[in-house]
């Protein structure tokens, strides 16, 4: 008999864990090859880990609502022949306790002493400075942490991790950090009560639904919001896309809808206001190299996902449709997988499919806008000719612009969605798909 640890599979650049959600096959159950054993969540993202091999699974490492570490071993299932396969646990050198034991009396010895980080010999960015002070490290502790930047630099990752590893651990805080943290602290506001009569039905939120309303109430919370609206001609597009939409579908097996279109125009928007493609890390602006538009998109059972288009400014019209058709396709068949939706940098929704005239969309953080498409509609509308003006039927809709006003304001807010707005309009009757 041999032992063959499953571990947890990498699942895309920018995803390192994830969080087990259900076991699907139980101690003592045969597993078959490329047979899901468990459900992981990531973000918002469900997916399974199968088994790569055939055998009983007799060891689960981790149980429900545990976080995985991409590369971890998960679980042990016992297969026919071969050699066993042991489980090394990694033993903690007693130097690095040692170290670390150092560290916590040091750290304790200088509690009741200011925090000076003019005393540090490293140097520190006003960065890692201010989370330093929030998070109550002393200059001692800082001088323990090893620093992964040039030349030994402490980074912001450096000491974000050292303080997630000491966070089971009693905080060592000075007097005047432990003070400015009490007064500080946000008062927790009380929910209104909720009145139950008989008739009424009490439903748990779903996990995506928890997750969806957190990110929510800490966006608004994070980001002061606000809003320009801009109506839009699109009646050549929507000519454009009637005489087109039947050879395009024929030559390219892909269905033109108005998404791609309008991606097409915001990803150029992008290109002429990079200051729209940032977003903003403690009082650091971080200007977006890449442009990756995510693309708001409602699944089977009513809850939001998020996919993203990476590098939509190099796509043109042919390959934003296949983009926007392949992500909304598996977002409703729940095959997404979990870097589909990591590295946005502006997102648009379209409210427009569910009959909203415009919208106010709240900011997917940690980006600093969000375009909201309303519905297409026939209107009246004052049409200029060098003969005179005349009332003619136009297609419209609104563009609704939402942007963090800590970083942007109402001039570049305003003239990216006029910008969009120019692109929509200019759009060639006469172009060749």
């Amino acid at each position: 008999m041999a032992r063959f640890e499953l571990k947890l599979p990498k699942m895309g650049e920018s995803v390192a864990e994830a969080t087990i959600t259900n076991w699907l096959k139980q101690v003592g159950d045969k597993v078959e090859a490329d047979e899901a054993v468990l459900e992981i969540a990531t973000d918002k993202v469900d997916s399974e880990v199968p088994s790569e091999v055939s055998g009983i699974l007799v060891e689960q490492l981790f149980g429900k609502d545990d976080l995985v570490q991409v590369g971890q071993t998960i679980a042990i299932i016992e297969t026919e022949g071969g050699d066993l396969v042991p489980i090394v646990k990694e033993a903690v050198p007693a130097a690095v306790v040692a170290e670390v034991a150092k560290t916590v009396d040091a750290a304790k010895e200088s509690v009741a002493a200011p925090v000076d980080f003019s005393d540090s010999e490293k140097f520190l960015s006003p960065l890692v400075k201010n989370i330093a002070k929030e998070e109550g490290v002393s200059v001692a502790e800082l001088e323990a942490i090893s620093g992964t930047g040039k030349e030994g630099r402490v980074t912001k990752n450096d000491i974000l991790d050292y303080v997630k590893n000491r966070s089971n651990q009693p905080a060592v805080m000075t007097p005047v950090v432990a003070v400015q943290k009490i007064v500080s602290a946000p008062v927790a506001q009380k929910a209104a009560p909720v009145s139950v009569s008989g008739g009424d039905e009490i439903i748990e939120m779903d996990r995506m639904r928890k997750l969806i309303a957190g990110y929510m109430v800490a966006s608004v919370q994070t980001s002061a919001h606000v809003q320009s609206f801009i109506e839009v001609d699109v009646t050549n597009i929507v000519r454009w896309r009637e005489k087109n939409k039947n050879a395009f579908e024929k030559r390219e097996g892909e269905k033109l809808t108005y998404t791609p279109i309008f991606m097409e125009a915001v990803a150029k928007a992008l290109k002429d206001f990079p200051g729209m493609n940032i977003s903003v890390d403690g009082d650091f602006i971080i200007k977006k190299k890449n442009i990756n538009l995510g693309m708001a998109a409602s699944l089977p059972n009513g809850n939001l996902i998020v996919p993203v288009i990476k590098n939509a400014d190099q796509l043109n019209l042919v390959g934003m449709a296949k983009a926007v058709n392949d992500l909304g396709g598996r977002a409703k068949a729940g095959k997404l997988k979990p870097d589909d939706t990591q590295g946005g940098t502006y997102t648009v929704t379209n409210v427009g499919t569910f009959g909203s005239v415009f919208g106010t969309p709240i900011l997917n953080q940690p980006q600093v806008g969000i375009l909201a498409l309303g519905a297409i509609r026939k209107m009246p509308a004052v049409i200029e000719t060098p003969e005179g003006d005349f009332i003619g039927i136009r297609q419209k809709m609104f563009l609704s612009h939402s942007y963090d006003h800590r970083v942007v304001d109402g001039a570049l807010g305003g003239s990216f969605v006029k910008r969009v707005a120019e692109y929509l309009e200019a759009f060639d009757v006469n172009r060749d798909i």
